[in-house]
Protein backbone atom coordinates (compact mmCIF):
# COMPACT_ATOMS: atom_id res chain seq x y z
CA UNK A 1 0.00 0.00 0.00
CA UNK A 2 1.33 3.40 -1.01
CA UNK A 3 -0.19 6.46 0.65
CA UNK A 4 0.09 9.83 -1.07
CA UNK A 5 -1.43 12.82 0.79
CA UNK A 6 -2.67 14.85 -2.17
CA UNK A 7 -5.72 16.99 -2.99
CA UNK A 8 -8.25 15.09 -5.10
CA UNK A 9 -8.07 17.81 -7.74
CA UNK A 10 -4.36 16.98 -8.28
CA UNK A 11 -4.81 13.22 -8.73
CA UNK A 12 -3.18 13.41 -12.18
CA UNK A 13 0.14 14.19 -10.47
CA UNK A 14 0.32 10.52 -9.48
CA UNK A 15 1.12 9.80 -13.13
CA UNK A 16 -0.99 6.63 -13.17
CA UNK A 17 -4.41 5.32 -14.14
CA UNK A 18 -6.45 2.95 -12.03
CA UNK A 19 -9.00 0.20 -12.68
CA UNK A 20 -10.86 1.00 -9.46
CA UNK A 21 -11.24 4.40 -7.80
CA UNK A 22 -12.97 4.73 -4.43
CA UNK A 23 -14.02 8.20 -3.26
CA UNK A 24 -16.44 8.23 -0.36
CA UNK A 25 -17.31 11.23 1.78
CA UNK A 26 -14.98 13.66 -0.01
CA UNK A 27 -16.48 15.30 -3.10
CA UNK A 28 -19.35 16.98 -1.26
CA UNK A 29 -16.80 18.81 0.95
CA UNK A 30 -14.77 20.30 -1.93
CA UNK A 31 -15.05 23.96 -2.95
CA UNK A 32 -15.61 22.72 -6.52
CA UNK A 33 -16.96 19.13 -6.51
CA UNK A 34 -17.13 19.08 -10.33
CA UNK A 35 -13.39 19.74 -10.55
CA UNK A 36 -12.69 16.94 -8.09
CA UNK A 37 -14.84 14.46 -9.98
CA UNK A 38 -13.30 15.42 -13.32
CA UNK A 39 -9.83 14.85 -11.85
CA UNK A 40 -10.79 11.37 -10.66
CA UNK A 41 -12.30 10.56 -14.03
CA UNK A 42 -9.00 11.40 -15.73
CA UNK A 43 -7.09 8.82 -13.66
CA UNK A 44 -9.70 6.08 -14.19
CA UNK A 45 -8.93 3.48 -16.84
CA UNK A 46 -11.48 3.56 -19.72
CA UNK A 47 -12.75 0.13 -18.65
CA UNK A 48 -12.49 0.83 -14.93
CA UNK A 49 -15.11 1.49 -12.26
CA UNK A 50 -15.53 4.23 -9.69
CA UNK A 51 -17.24 3.89 -6.30
CA UNK A 52 -18.57 7.26 -5.15
CA UNK A 53 -20.46 8.34 -2.05
CA UNK A 54 -21.99 11.76 -1.50
CA UNK A 55 -24.39 13.10 1.10
CA UNK A 56 -28.13 13.11 0.42
CA UNK A 57 -30.32 16.08 1.42
CA UNK A 58 -33.57 14.73 2.87
CA UNK A 59 -32.24 12.38 5.53
CA UNK A 60 -29.74 15.03 6.62
CA UNK A 61 -32.30 17.83 6.97
CA UNK A 62 -31.67 17.94 10.72
CA UNK A 63 -27.93 18.30 10.13
CA UNK A 64 -28.48 21.32 7.90
CA UNK A 65 -30.88 22.90 10.39
CA UNK A 66 -28.26 22.63 13.14
CA UNK A 67 -25.47 23.82 10.84
CA UNK A 68 -27.45 27.02 10.28
CA UNK A 69 -28.19 27.24 14.02
CA UNK A 70 -24.47 27.01 14.81
CA UNK A 71 -23.62 29.66 12.22
CA UNK A 72 -26.16 32.06 13.69
CA UNK A 73 -24.74 31.59 17.18
CA UNK A 74 -21.15 31.86 15.97
CA UNK A 75 -20.22 28.49 17.46
CA UNK A 76 -16.59 27.59 16.73
CA UNK A 77 -14.60 24.39 16.83
CA UNK A 78 -12.74 24.79 20.11
CA UNK A 79 -13.00 21.89 22.55
CA UNK A 80 -15.20 23.79 25.06
CA UNK A 81 -17.56 24.94 22.29
CA UNK A 82 -17.91 21.39 20.98
CA UNK A 83 -18.61 20.05 24.48
CA UNK A 84 -21.26 22.73 24.99
CA UNK A 85 -22.79 21.88 21.62
CA UNK A 86 -23.00 18.18 22.49
CA UNK A 87 -24.59 19.04 25.84
CA UNK A 88 -27.08 21.46 24.25
CA UNK A 89 -28.26 18.84 21.76
CA UNK A 90 -29.72 16.87 24.65
CA UNK A 91 -32.37 19.58 24.85
CA UNK A 92 -33.55 19.07 21.28
CA UNK A 93 -37.29 18.42 20.90
CA UNK A 94 -37.89 14.67 20.50
CA UNK A 95 -39.42 15.20 17.04
CA UNK A 96 -36.52 17.31 15.70
CA UNK A 97 -35.21 15.84 12.39
CA UNK A 98 -31.72 15.46 13.89
CA UNK A 99 -32.84 13.21 16.75
CA UNK A 100 -33.03 9.95 14.72
CA UNK A 101 -29.47 10.51 13.49
CA UNK A 102 -28.21 11.20 17.00
CA UNK A 103 -29.92 8.02 18.16
CA UNK A 104 -29.03 5.67 15.30
CA UNK A 105 -25.68 6.81 13.93
CA UNK A 106 -22.56 5.67 15.84
CA UNK A 107 -20.64 8.64 14.41
CA UNK A 108 -22.78 11.12 16.29
CA UNK A 109 -21.80 9.56 19.61
CA UNK A 110 -18.32 11.04 19.29
CA UNK A 111 -17.75 14.75 19.82
CA UNK A 112 -15.24 14.97 16.95
CA UNK A 113 -17.68 13.41 14.49
CA UNK A 114 -20.47 15.61 15.79
CA UNK A 115 -18.35 18.70 15.20
CA UNK A 116 -17.44 17.50 11.70
CA UNK A 117 -21.12 17.12 10.82
CA UNK A 118 -22.51 20.29 12.40
CA UNK A 119 -19.58 22.71 12.06
CA UNK A 120 -18.17 21.75 8.67
CA UNK A 121 -17.82 24.90 6.55
CA UNK A 122 -18.29 23.12 3.22
CA UNK A 123 -21.06 20.53 2.90
CA UNK A 124 -23.21 20.08 -0.20
CA UNK A 125 -25.75 17.24 -0.48
CA UNK A 126 -27.07 15.70 -3.71
CA UNK A 127 -30.53 14.34 -4.39
CA UNK A 128 -30.78 11.42 -6.84
CA UNK A 129 -31.39 13.67 -9.89
CA UNK A 130 -28.61 16.01 -8.78
CA UNK A 131 -26.18 13.12 -8.35
CA UNK A 132 -26.98 11.71 -11.79
CA UNK A 133 -26.47 15.18 -13.32
CA UNK A 134 -23.22 15.48 -11.35
CA UNK A 135 -21.94 12.23 -12.85
CA UNK A 136 -22.91 13.33 -16.35
CA UNK A 137 -21.07 16.65 -16.00
CA UNK A 138 -18.01 14.70 -14.88
CA UNK A 139 -17.95 12.51 -17.99
CA UNK A 140 -19.28 9.46 -16.15
CA UNK A 141 -22.22 7.08 -16.55
CA UNK A 142 -24.25 5.72 -13.68
CA UNK A 143 -23.86 1.95 -13.28
CA UNK A 144 -25.81 0.95 -10.18
CA UNK A 145 -26.29 1.75 -6.52
CA UNK A 146 -23.86 -0.06 -4.23
CA UNK A 147 -26.90 -1.08 -2.15
CA UNK A 148 -29.73 -0.94 -4.65
CA UNK A 149 -32.77 -2.35 -2.81
CA UNK A 150 -33.63 0.94 -1.05
CA UNK A 151 -33.98 2.63 -4.48
CA UNK A 152 -36.05 -0.04 -6.23
CA UNK A 153 -39.88 0.06 -6.12
CA UNK A 154 -39.95 -3.72 -6.60
CA UNK A 155 -38.28 -4.17 -3.19
CA UNK A 156 -40.02 -3.77 0.13
CA UNK A 157 -43.39 -2.27 0.98
CA UNK A 158 -43.75 -0.19 -2.19
CA UNK A 159 -44.08 -3.36 -4.29
CA UNK A 160 -47.42 -4.06 -2.58
CA UNK A 161 -48.70 -0.47 -2.62
CA UNK A 162 -51.31 1.01 -4.99
CA UNK A 163 -48.55 3.17 -6.49
CA UNK A 164 -46.59 0.17 -7.74
CA UNK A 165 -48.09 0.30 -11.29
CA UNK A 166 -47.41 4.04 -11.51
CA UNK A 167 -43.80 3.64 -10.43
CA UNK A 168 -43.09 0.86 -12.91
CA UNK A 169 -44.14 3.09 -15.81
CA UNK A 170 -41.30 5.51 -15.04
CA UNK A 171 -37.78 5.27 -16.47
CA UNK A 172 -35.30 3.76 -14.01
CA UNK A 173 -33.77 7.14 -13.07
CA UNK A 174 -37.21 8.55 -12.29
CA UNK A 175 -38.02 5.49 -10.20
CA UNK A 176 -34.89 6.07 -8.10
CA UNK A 177 -35.80 9.72 -7.60
CA UNK A 178 -39.39 8.90 -6.63
CA UNK A 179 -38.37 6.21 -4.15
CA UNK A 180 -35.86 8.59 -2.54
CA UNK A 181 -38.72 11.04 -1.94
CA UNK A 182 -41.00 8.28 -0.64
CA UNK A 183 -38.44 6.91 1.81
CA UNK A 184 -37.45 10.40 2.90
CA UNK A 185 -34.55 9.53 5.19
CA UNK A 186 -31.64 8.58 2.95
CA UNK A 187 -28.52 10.26 4.32
CA UNK A 188 -26.08 9.31 1.56
CA UNK A 189 -25.93 7.94 -1.97
CA UNK A 190 -23.29 5.34 -2.90
CA UNK A 191 -23.01 4.41 -6.56
CA UNK A 192 -20.80 2.60 -9.05
CA UNK A 193 -20.02 4.77 -12.07
CA UNK A 194 -18.07 4.29 -15.29
CA UNK A 195 -16.42 6.56 -17.81
CA UNK A 196 -18.80 7.74 -20.52
CA UNK A 197 -16.39 6.38 -23.14
CA UNK A 198 -16.26 2.95 -21.51
CA UNK A 199 -16.11 0.10 -24.04
CA UNK A 200 -19.10 -2.19 -23.66
CA UNK A 201 -22.18 -1.88 -21.43
CA UNK A 202 -21.98 -0.09 -18.09
CA UNK A 203 -24.18 -2.71 -16.43
CA UNK A 204 -23.45 -6.25 -17.64
CA UNK A 205 -25.92 -7.92 -15.26
CA UNK A 206 -29.19 -8.68 -17.03
CA UNK A 207 -31.70 -11.52 -16.88
CA UNK A 208 -33.05 -11.52 -20.40
CA UNK A 209 -31.65 -14.12 -22.79
CA UNK A 210 -29.72 -16.93 -21.13
CA UNK A 211 -26.38 -15.31 -20.21
CA UNK A 212 -27.53 -15.20 -16.56
CA UNK A 213 -27.09 -18.97 -16.34
CA UNK A 214 -23.34 -18.38 -16.45
CA UNK A 215 -23.27 -15.81 -13.64
CA UNK A 216 -21.53 -16.97 -10.48
CA UNK A 217 -23.46 -15.70 -7.45
CA UNK A 218 -21.45 -14.59 -4.43
CA UNK A 219 -23.23 -14.06 -1.13
CA UNK A 220 -22.98 -10.66 0.50
CA UNK A 221 -21.13 -10.96 3.83
CA UNK A 222 -23.80 -8.97 5.68
CA UNK A 223 -26.65 -11.32 4.70
CA UNK A 224 -28.28 -13.49 7.33
CA UNK A 225 -30.81 -16.28 6.81
CA UNK A 226 -33.53 -16.23 9.47
CA UNK A 227 -35.67 -19.36 10.00
CA UNK A 228 -37.77 -18.35 13.00
CA UNK A 229 -41.12 -16.55 13.26
CA UNK A 230 -41.67 -16.80 9.52
CA UNK A 231 -44.65 -15.60 7.48
CA UNK A 232 -46.92 -18.24 5.97
CA UNK A 233 -45.32 -20.15 3.10
CA UNK A 234 -41.76 -19.00 3.83
CA UNK A 235 -38.92 -21.41 4.60
CA UNK A 236 -36.57 -18.54 5.53
CA UNK A 237 -36.12 -14.79 5.33
CA UNK A 238 -32.97 -13.20 3.92
CA UNK A 239 -31.87 -9.92 5.47
CA UNK A 240 -28.96 -7.73 4.44
CA UNK A 241 -27.94 -6.17 7.75
CA UNK A 242 -26.60 -3.02 6.08
CA UNK A 243 -30.14 -2.05 5.07
CA UNK A 244 -31.62 0.52 7.43
CA UNK A 245 -35.19 0.11 6.18
CA UNK A 246 -37.06 -2.66 7.98
CA UNK A 247 -39.23 -3.57 4.96
CA UNK A 248 -36.24 -4.73 2.89
CA UNK A 249 -36.35 -8.40 3.81
CA UNK A 250 -36.74 -11.23 1.30
CA UNK A 251 -38.92 -14.25 2.13
CA UNK A 252 -37.97 -17.43 0.26
CA UNK A 253 -39.79 -20.75 -0.06
CA UNK A 254 -38.31 -24.22 0.40
CA UNK A 255 -37.22 -24.62 -3.24
CA UNK A 256 -35.59 -21.20 -3.25
CA UNK A 257 -33.81 -22.00 0.00
CA UNK A 258 -32.36 -25.13 -1.60
CA UNK A 259 -30.99 -22.96 -4.41
CA UNK A 260 -29.67 -20.39 -1.94
CA UNK A 261 -27.94 -23.00 0.22
CA UNK A 262 -25.87 -24.24 -2.74
CA UNK A 263 -24.38 -20.79 -3.47
CA UNK A 264 -20.66 -21.14 -2.74
CA UNK A 265 -19.05 -18.36 -4.78
CA UNK A 266 -17.73 -20.85 -7.35
CA UNK A 267 -20.73 -22.55 -8.99
CA UNK A 268 -22.62 -20.73 -11.74
CA UNK A 269 -26.39 -20.36 -11.57
CA UNK A 270 -26.66 -23.08 -14.20
CA UNK A 271 -24.55 -25.42 -12.07
CA UNK A 272 -26.66 -24.62 -9.00
CA UNK A 273 -29.93 -25.28 -10.81
CA UNK A 274 -28.62 -28.54 -12.25
CA UNK A 275 -27.43 -29.69 -8.83
CA UNK A 276 -30.55 -28.62 -6.94
CA UNK A 277 -33.18 -29.54 -9.55
CA UNK A 278 -31.57 -32.40 -11.50
CA UNK A 279 -34.83 -33.32 -13.19
CA UNK A 280 -35.30 -29.80 -14.56
CA UNK A 281 -37.15 -30.02 -17.85
CA UNK A 282 -39.81 -27.35 -17.84
CA UNK A 283 -39.24 -23.79 -18.95
CA UNK A 284 -41.49 -22.68 -16.07
CA UNK A 285 -39.01 -24.13 -13.57
CA UNK A 286 -36.17 -22.28 -15.25
CA UNK A 287 -38.23 -19.10 -15.12
CA UNK A 288 -38.60 -19.66 -11.37
CA UNK A 289 -34.82 -19.84 -11.01
CA UNK A 290 -34.39 -16.71 -13.15
CA UNK A 291 -36.89 -14.79 -11.00
CA UNK A 292 -35.28 -15.98 -7.77
CA UNK A 293 -31.71 -15.00 -8.66
CA UNK A 294 -32.86 -11.66 -10.04
CA UNK A 295 -34.63 -10.98 -6.73
CA UNK A 296 -31.45 -11.91 -4.83
CA UNK A 297 -29.67 -9.29 -6.96
CA UNK A 298 -32.33 -6.64 -6.38
CA UNK A 299 -32.34 -7.21 -2.62
CA UNK A 300 -28.51 -7.01 -2.31
CA UNK A 301 -28.24 -10.62 -1.18
CA UNK A 302 -25.63 -11.50 -3.83
CA UNK A 303 -23.30 -10.00 -6.37
CA UNK A 304 -22.37 -11.80 -9.58
CA UNK A 305 -19.14 -12.72 -11.28
CA UNK A 306 -20.27 -12.43 -14.90
CA UNK A 307 -16.91 -13.34 -16.44
CA UNK A 308 -17.55 -17.10 -16.71
CA UNK A 309 -20.87 -17.20 -18.52
CA UNK A 310 -19.99 -20.11 -20.80
CA UNK A 311 -20.08 -22.52 -17.85
CA UNK A 312 -23.66 -21.69 -17.01
CA UNK A 313 -24.86 -21.61 -20.60
CA UNK A 314 -23.94 -25.25 -21.09
CA UNK A 315 -25.15 -26.44 -17.68
CA UNK A 316 -28.89 -26.49 -18.35
CA UNK A 317 -30.82 -27.78 -21.32
CA UNK A 318 -34.04 -25.83 -21.87
CA UNK A 319 -36.86 -27.86 -23.40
Amino acid sequence: LQVHPLPVERAAELGRRFEHVVCTGVLHHLPDPDAGLAALREVLEPGGAMHLMVYAPYGRAGVYLLQEYCRRLGIGSSAPEIRDLAASLRALPPDHPLVPLLRNSPDFRQEAALADALLHPQDRPYSVPQMLDFLGRGGLQFGRWVRQAPYLPQCGSLSASPHWPLLTRLPAEEQYAAVELFRGTMVRHSAVAYRSDRPGPVQPIAFDGDAWLGYVPIRMPDTICVQERLPAGAAAILINQTHTYKDLYMPIDSTEKCLFDVIDGDCSIGDIVQRTLPSLQKTSQLDMARTFFERLWWYDQVVFDASRQSRGNSAVQIE
